[in-house]
């Protein structure tokens, strides 16, 4: 007889190779073909929301490694909210308008300034929106949920429509001005910038210490004195109008051989030098405001004065103590002028380049070429003391990554000033993770500036304004009211197709334009002004009410889109729009590089998800640390594969010794009647579990993940799968230990199944069709633990007791087999010497002390032996023979070497 024929080995379909890359797309295509995100709303009809607010990632170009962190966490997030008991409606958007788009529309051929607006408008949204779809795959193949057939877009009518009526909200509560300003501005773009389009970047610039002679010294300083200013932008000096000395420092006059200099008394010894000045003598001081309204003569243009004026911010850090001041190119630079009513001399162009009037050898040049030519004038003229060149973090535009300036122009702000103690008021009423995130976001409103919220672009929802005969802008909600309802009914197009009139209330008329005739505002609006409606557009316009449970974005996002929404949303609605943030890192290479295109070691999700699958995507996003930056790699991949395949080989271990799926769940035997043995499995089991949907509840998916695989690997696949095997494959089908066993089986299968549901959402799924959890989706169940009526306590207590002394037995096993006494535990037999407490323990709890501990036989004995950590061990060779069915030692009788207990069983006794 072939005895292993009469073995119950391991059967299931479930395979042992995932084969993720074939199966993932099917499954993909049956949950959208099944609408599994409206079964799952449908599921949760009466249950309490949890609305997670998507934060529109940029239509431009295929998903990258951060798009998918992002995206698959809040799938996680999302699918364990769910199974939690949740009703969980989800609506992710995508951000639509603004300069890439732009610019990716122009490198296609199309020029926006030779075609017609609202036909260039035209192909910028077919672009945009080919963007939308590209990138919808991406996150699908991801495994994500949500209402993918109906998102939010910033550039439908609907969500243009309501971001005017908060647009005009805001403006009817004074929220909403138009001045003139020194704003970001990008000569790359020809357009201003808000603060959270700025990057910063290290460069090489120019710094020169210049003289200004005094004009007219007020009775205080004679005309053969100058003043010393320091600038980093020599661009700047044909727009100085004045020099601002701090109005309670002290300030020396130096005699020297390049004539009297006024300077910082206390930068005097570090200054002299940089002037190639070796004989000198402070001969005089002065305070600063002693030598307020003292002129100067503009160095470049004899014609022309600059002012000494008064500042608090000039400091003793760098320079002179003397600050160059052009308040048409700084906004400290700006309040001062504002402040003694001093010109403002815009002498730069929206390309960068400066203008008429700053010269013939300076009109038409940019500002970085025109750095050298100022410096080379002025030391012509004998005004330059000295040139260097410094590296320093200088302003760029994050989209171009190119140079910014400060350039004073008329834009249109949102206030902030206005509402900035109810903004710090709601960041200290939200729960942030990670917690340092409260004070990154308090400094960033406590010290930003109105935000510029106008742009000089074609693409973008343009800003709603009418002026008058007089140039006043119109503020009036009829008319707000009346542009929104044309955008809802014909997109934000009809702007740019109909003249004002026809875009006006029938029959309109104003104070200020007493014939009837209006103009329109050409500017459109800041793309973050767009998404910061969104929790209007998509939320509530959606009924998913506000505020939202949580917001989850990169960390990039506290200078964005969290920075952005909280304005709107409480300048709007008195309060922040979400009441949690959670934010995540950027993804690094191996080396621990960001990943560009540029740095040529950026990895395509796509690339991953078709050579190793979602699944294992999802996995390395769950087990790193993504509240800090995170790596990815090929090495990294290949480890977290080897984690997927000893999770699925359990998996598939627990499913293929359910009699190839036949035992079911009618075949349980009730937990009451368990064995000890079995029950403490089931104890951890609900522990871990436990665990788990805590973790889950606060977003440490690592931890999940971790404490999975410990349970799978420790408590299972080493330990109770490990002497399980003996029940499984020896015993009679239905003999009541294997029952017993395959209870357990069954219950860990279904609970850690849910358990991993949200992390290995396709795997999970592929188990569920064979076990039946759910008769449609792993998705639509939650998650569960298994009823005990037992002290799990003490339980656990006296197994601690036991599994002590059986990781002795290992470590004496380990030795004999190391020393050549046996190959393997089952040629063993061993005396143990232990405690009267845990020989009780063996009695009550291990009713086959040799099974347990794998091995051929135990024998408990009353004399001291090689002791171990808790107990003494001794491995003897077993007696006897191999019994050939259990390939335990026996020294029976029956024929073919049966042992006692398979002859049982196969009634051959």
């Amino acid at each position: 007889m072939d005895y292993k024929d009469t073995l119950h080995m391991p059967k299931t379909g479930f395979e042992m190779r995932g084969n993720l890359t074939k199966k993932e797309p099917k499954y993909q295509k049956r949950w959208q073909e099944e609408q599994l995100y409206d079964k799952m709303l449908a599921r949760r009809e009466d249950a309490k929301p949890f609305v997670l607010h998507d934060g529109p990632p940029y239509a431009n170009g295929d998903i990258h490694l951060g798009h998918a962190l992002n995206k698959i966490l809040k799938d996680v997030i999302n699918k364990s909210k769910f199974m939690e008991g949740y009703k969980v409606p989800y609506i992710p958007g995508w951000d639509t308008h603004g300069l890439p788009i732009e610019t990716a529309v122009t490198k296609l051929g199309y020029d926006r300034k030779k075609m017609d607006i609202a036909a260039f408008r035209k192909v910028c949204y077919d672009y945009a929106m080919e963007q939308v779809e590209k990138q919808k795959a991406g996150f699908l193949s991801l495994g994500s949920i949500g209402d993918y057939d109906h998102p939010y877009i910033t550039l439908t009518k609907d969500f243009e429509a309501e971001q005017i009526r908060i647009f005009g909200k805001m403006a009817m509560e004074g929220l909403i001005y138009k001045g003139l300003k020194p704003v970001y501005w990008s000569p790359s773009s020809e357009s201003a910038l808000a603060e959270a389009e700025v990057e910063y970047k290290d460069i090489k610039s120019p710094t020169i210490f210049v003289k200004f002679q005094v004009k007219d010294g007020k009775g205080v300083l004679d005309t053969d004195t100058h003043f010393v200013i320091w600038t980093t932008t020599p661009w700047t000096i044909p727009g100085n109008k004045a020099i601002a000395l701090h109005p309670n420092m002290e300030y020396a006059l130096v005699d020297t051989d390049h004539g009297k200099l006024v300077v910082l008394r206390e930068l005097v010894e570090d200054l002299m030098p940089k002037f190639g000045v070796e004989q000198y003598q402070i001969t005089q001081t002065f305070q600063g405001k002693e030598l307020e309204l003292i002129t100067t003569t503009h160095p470049l243009y004899p014609e022309k004065e600059s002012l000494v004026v008064l500042a608090d911010y000039v400091t003793a850090d760098a320079g002179t103590g003397c600050v160059h001041t052009a308040p048409a190119f700084g906004v400290d630079d700006f309040n001062t002028g504002m402040r003694y009513g001093l010109a403002m001399d815009v002498n730069v162009d929206e390309q960068g380049k400066l203008m008429a009037g700053t010269g013939a050898n300076l009109e038409g040049l940019y500002v970085e070429d025109a750095n050298k030519v100022v410096t080379q004038t002025l030391d012509e003229l004998g005004a330059l003391l000295n040139l260097t060149f410094i590296t320093h973090s200088y302003p760029h535009d994050w989209r171009t990554k190119k140079p910014i300036i400060f350039r004073a122009t008329t834009q249109w702000f949102a206030s902030i000033d206005k509402i900035r103690d109810q903004l710090l008021e709601q960041i200290h009423s939200i729960s942030w993770v990670p917690a340092w995130g409260e004070g990154r976001m308090h400094n960033m409103i406590a010290d930003r500036g109105d935000w510029c919220i106008s742009r000089q672009r074609l693409w973008g929802v343009p800003i709603p304004i009418f002026y008058g005969e007089d140039d006043t802008p119109i503020m009036d909600q009829n008319v707000f009211d009346h542009v929104a309802d044309l955008f809802a009914e014909f997109g934000s197009n009809v702007w740019f197709e109909k003249d004002a009139d026809e875009l006006l209330p029938a029959g309109y008329t104003n104070e200020h334009s007493p014939n009837g005739i209006f103009r329109k505002e050409t500017d459109t609006m800041d793309v973050w002004f767009d998404s910061g409606s969104s929790h209007t557009g998509a939320m509530i316009g959606r009924g998913l009410g506000y505020p939202a449970d949580l917001y989850f974005e990169g960390s990039d996002q506290y200078r964005g889109w969290f920075n952005s929404s909280l304005i709107v949303g409480t300048a709007v609605y008195g309060q922040a729009p979400y009441k949690q943030v959670l934010s995540h890192g950027f993804v690094m290479d191996e080396k621990g590089v960001k990943m560009s295109k540029s740095q040529w070691n950026a990895v395509a999700p796509g690339e991953i998800t078709k050579k190793f699958g979602a699944d294992i995507l999802r996995l390395w996003a769950t087990s790193v640390d993504y509240q800090a930056d995170c790596s990815m790699g090929q090495n990294i991949l290949k480890q977290v594969a080897e984690n997927y395949r000893k999770v699925r080989n359990t998996f598939r271990f627990l499913m293929a010794n359910l009699d190839n799926n036949t035992f079911t769940k009618a075949d349980l035997v009730p937990t009451g009647e368990l064995s000890p043995l079995n029950t403490y499995v089931l104890v951890k089991l609900n522990r871990v579990a436990q665990e788990c949907i805590k973790a889950y509840d606060e977003y440490r998916f690592a931890d999940v993940v971790s404490q999975l695989t410990n349970f799978m690997t420790n408590e299972l696949s080493a330990y109770y799968l490990d002497y399980t095997k003996d029940i499984l494959y020896i015993l009679n089908v239905d003999d009541s230990q294997r029952r017993q066993v395959q209870t357990v089986l069954y219950l860990c299968l279904d609970v850690l199944t849910r358990l991993w549901a949200p992390i290995l959402c396709h795997t999970t799924e592929e188990v569920n069709d064979f076990m039946h959890f759910d008769d449609e989706s792993i998705h639509l169940s939650s998650f569960a633990s298994v009823d005990l009526d037992v002290d799990a306590n003490r339980l656990v207590e006296q197994m601690g007791k036991l599994l002590a002394v059986r990781k002795d037995v290992l470590k004496a096993l380990e030795i004999a087999r190391a020393d050549g006494l046996i190959k393997k535990s089952l040629e063993a037999s061993i005396r143990l010497f232990v405690s009267d407490e845990i020989r009780a323990l063996f009695e009550e709890i291990v009713p086959n002390p040799a099974q347990w501990l794998i091995v051929s036989g135990v024998e408990f004995v009353e004399e001291p032996l090689t002791a171990f950590d808790v107990c003494g061990v001794e491995v003897e060779k077993a007696k006897g023979h191999v019994c050939p069915r259990c390939w335990n030692y026996t020294e029976s009788e029956h024929e073919d070497g049966l042992c006692d207990r398979c002859a049982q069983i196969l009634n051959l006794e």
